[in-house]
């Protein structure tokens, strides 16, 4: 079998339960967090103007597309649990594979979940309480993800119907205050504006304006559309796999791409470009835009909004990462203890504690934001190698079985291998001591494979 180890027979299996509307909510849910509401002010300091925002937003979502067109491809051929992991396994080996997980897992999951969670309780105790004390932040937070780790050890049907519940919300919120700025914003010609001097708080010279701008905002674009391959992980739980991955993950991908744009428009007709500039470094545009139309009552209605997506981005994440220790652990390079599955619920339960534990670890530690800024960088290098996959794979099992198969291939993959070569390299220029650091905390993981791979071995 490609990519991976198959289970034992005796032994408890997952479930393929989720059908294309839960496929496709897990990715929409999984992707629609804070950062539509939040990346505009950045972005617009970076590239100068409305439409170059905007141009930002679509390239983006193109080189998602794309991406998503390739993940379509290898899923389909590979419905595993583990996504990329099991991609970049079968294309470039194991320690790369390795190396991705522990990445993904210990990393950039964990350290997501802690601060996403740390936003939700943020936007609770503002709306609810008022300035929470770090430690009450750090010990809300770790509740959080213990009621997240809870609802993750229930069946995967059941998380299915969680994120249909919170995508269908998210969809009418992100919509809403697009088609609210339409109908009661200023005139397009409010995009031919530029920011002129804005404050623009937290964002460094090198990455303002010209080419360096124009690709941070896209990495801040890309963080935003983050979270798309995600439904890759649970590829072993969905039902028909064959027709339902493709069509759940370019599906919700151009629903995305559509929403985001039409609210990033909406943005820049109620609010002028060096206005969104001189917004504080932890200000929600969408809540500035929201109090300038209605006032600050229905501007806090928002941020009720903004505490459902963060739930569901919290949730879905929850979802998709804990299936990365499962599948490694059932190839022997975690502890074998994860890759254990609810006789109950067919869930890898081990797994789901233990990324909660490291979780919570981290909303403790303090140490997360950082993390997650950092390690943008080896995704970019991570998700390039996935899409690398479908081109060594095709030439090295050209008769696999492919249910799906990217259409104009290998533009499609090549523009995406493109792109994202722009953006590693734009990085490594304008912030690199970000992309050494990435490197360095990714590189950190080889001695602990090197210790699993020995032992598997034995």
């Amino acid at each position: 079998m490609i990519g991976g180890t198959p289970p034992l027979r005796s032994a408890p299996t997952l479930v393929r339960s989720l059908g294309l509307v839960p496929a496709a909510a897990l990715i929409v849910t999984n992707v629609i967090g804070t950062g539509v509401f939040l990346k505009a002010r950045v972005m617009t300091c970076n590239v100068g103007s409305p439409s170059l925002v905007l141009v930002a937003w679509a390239v983006a979502g193109v080189l998602t597309l794309g991406g998503a067109l390739c993940f379509a491809e290898l899923s389909a051929m590979m419905p595993r649990s583990g996504g990329q992991y099991n991609f970049i396994d079968a294309a470039f080996g194991k320690v790369w594979a390795f190396l991705y997980g522990w990445m993904e897992t210990l990393l950039d999951g964990a350290a997501s979940i802690a601060a996403i969670a740390t936003v939700f309780v943020i936007f609770a105790g503002d709306l609810f309480v008022g300035v929470l004390s770090p430690f009450q932040i750090q010990m809300a937070s770790a509740a959080t993800i213990l009621v997240v780790t809870f609802l993750n050890l229930a069946s995967v049907r059941v998380n299915g119907w969680i994120a249909s519940a919170v995508t269908a919300l998210k969809i009418v919120l992100v919509a809403g205050i697009g088609i609210a700025a339409f109908l009661f914003g200023g005139p397009l010609s409010n995009l031919a504006a530029s920011t002129v001097h804005g404050v623009c708080e937290g964002v460094p010279e090198t990455a303002r304006l010209g080419l360096a701008g124009f690709g941070a905002a896209m990495v801040g674009a890309l963080w935003a559309y983050n979270g798309w391959s995600d439904l890759s992980m649970v590829a072993e739980e969905v039902r028909d796999p064959d027709r339902t991955i493709p069509r759940a993950i370019i599906g919700s991908s151009l629903l995305i791409i559509a929403l985001y744009l039409l609210v990033n428009l909406g943005y820049f007709l109620v609010l002028s470009p060096a206005h969104i500039a001189d917004l504080p470094q932890d200000a929600s545009v969408a809540g500035a835009v929201m109090t300038k139309l209605f006032g600050a009552g229905i501007a806090s209605l928002l941020t009720v909004g903004m505490m459902v997506a963060n739930f569901g981005a919290l949730h879905s994440t929850f979802l998709s990462v804990s299936r990365l220790p499962f599948a490694m652990a059932r190839d022997r390079l975690l502890p074998r203890a994860l890759a254990f599955i609810s006789p109950r619920t067919h869930v890898p339960s081990r797994a789901i504690i233990a990324l909660g534990a490291v979780a919570i670890g981290f909303a403790f530690s303090g140490s997360f934001d950082m993390l997650t800024d950092i390690i943008v960088f080896m995704l970019l290098v991570f998700n390039g190698l996935a899409v690398a996959a479908i081109f060594v794979l095709r030439r090295r099992l050209p008769d696999a079985p492919r249910p799906y198969r990217v259409p104009a291939y290998p533009l499609v993959a090549g523009l995406f291998l493109a792109g994202t070569g722009f953006l590693i390299l734009n990085t490594l220029i304008a912030t690199p001591w970000r992309a050494a650091a990435s490197i360095l905390i990714v590189a950190s993981g080889l001695p602990v494979y090197a210790w699993y791979a020995r032992r598997a071995l034995q």
